[in-house]
């Protein structure tokens, strides 16, 4: 099935576009939310949340100059109970799992005119996972996107993102999980080297529902992923990991919120990221708030860092706001480091050569982000990614 998605037209109305703005909290972790783009100041770079992105590589994205002059493809192989759409950007159910955050975020919602909506309906258990690749508009091509994954009551399924192609992208992606549905999600970015693609996505949880969201990036010029998650009742859990691995001159950035706004919720963030060559740079940030509502809480955050060569840098800054004391549990942690002398040494006292030594050290390192994707197909397709970047430089 293939769904092409026209991005003309950017002024269009959406009835979600009245809605209204939500006044910016003084809460270190919230964020002001509004669809309207004149809502944002214009980033200059010096603001806490773009201070790590290197503005003039957006191609205009964050200004407005980036008008749509191309259109992405959306081929869907999606598993016989799960359902695909395409629809207008008056579609009452868009919108449901958040608002945009930021500036770009705004932009890509006023800038689209058609959405992919994906439906696991209630109950209903996917027989196998189900695919959706976004091929990006080409090269020297802008385009703006949205699409959403629902999963309705009691509903279990597996649903791939796998973002391919040339070209200068910006989406909302959103994830309605519903009351006791379970739902793992896999979104690859495996752009190719001329690539800018700017994603926010919204999760949303009911009550007893149960993500795992895993983000991967390896490819593009410029990718900046922007999660956030949010509790809409109680008993709701979500794992979000992540893992990157950055070339020389690439930029990946990945900041998550997550919001724990009702009690009894658990969430656990793991991301690693392997940085190599000069001017590769991993930029991390996590957010969690749980607010003075929000007792039983437990959570906790990791950021892992691998930086294989000189010239590479890897930003990582984990936040952490507590406004209650009644909570199950929580922490934080982040590291950035060099190969280990020590596991260096060890294998090759047993005789391991030191270019195999440093790749298995790096399969190692990923291994636990490895083990937690479900689907074998894209779990191969990783390894082989990730050797061949070594094999890149000869590590």
């Amino acid at each position: 099935m293939t769904v092409t998605e026209h991005n003309t037209g950017a002024g269009a109305a959406n009835a979600a576009a009245a809605a209204e703005a939500v006044v910016p909290a003084t809460s270190r972790g919230e964020r002001f939310t509004s669809y309207d783009v004149e809502a944002f100041e214009v980033p200059s770079g010096r603001e806490e949340n773009w201070r790590f992105t290197p503005m003039k590589r957006l191609r205009g994205l964050h200004d407005g100059s980036a008008t749509a002059t191309g259109e992405i493809k959306v081929d869907a192989d999606a598993a016989p109970e799960v359902r695909v759409e395409t629809v207008s950007r008056d579609d009452e159910r868009l919108g449901a799992a958040g608002v945009p955050s930021d500036r770009i975020a705004a932009q890509a919602h006023s800038a689209f005119t058609t959405a992919t909506v994906v439906t696991v309906p209630k109950e209903a258990r996917a027989s196998r996972p189900s695919v959706i690749r976004v091929t990006g508009p080409g090269e020297g091509r802008t385009a703006y996107g949205h699409l959403q994954v629902r999963a309705e009551p009691f509903a279990e399924a597996v649903i791939v993102l796998d973002h391919v192609g040339s070209g200068t992208y910006a989406d909302n992606v959103e994830f309605v999980i519903g009351d006791s549905a379970k739902l793992t999600v896999l979104s690859v970015q495996d752009w190719a080297d001329d690539a800018v693609h700017v994603s926010e996505q919204h999760l949303k949880l009911g009550r007893d529902a149960a993500l795992k969201h895993t983000v991967v990036t390896l490819g593009g010029d410029l990718v900046r992923v922007s999660p956030t998650a949010r509790f809409a009742d109680r008993g709701g859990e979500v794992d979000m990991l992540g893992l990157y691995f950055a070339d020389a001159g690439q930029h990946q950035e990945h900041r998550l919120f997550v919001d724990h706004a009702v009690p009894n919720c658990r969430s656990n963030v793991l991301y690693k990221g392997a940085l190599q060559g000069d001017d590769a740079h991993g930029v991390w940030i996590g957010d969690v708030l749980i607010r003075a509502a929000a007792e039983g809480t437990e959570t906790f955050e990791l950021n892992r860092n691998l930086v294989l060569t000189p010239g590479a840098r890897a930003d990582s800054v984990p936040n952490l706001e507590i406004e209650t004391g009644e909570i199950a549990g929580a922490g934080h942690a982040s590291a950035t480091g060099r190969f280990d002398d020590e596991q260096l040494f060890y294998l090759q006292s047993r005789g391991v050569p030191e270019e195999q030594a440093r790749r298995l050290v790096v399969r190692g390192f990923f291994q636990e982000i490895l083990m937690k994707i479900d689907v074998p197909e894209v779990r191969e397709r990783l390894e082989a990614a990730i050797e061949a970047e070594l094999r890149a430089v000869g590590a």
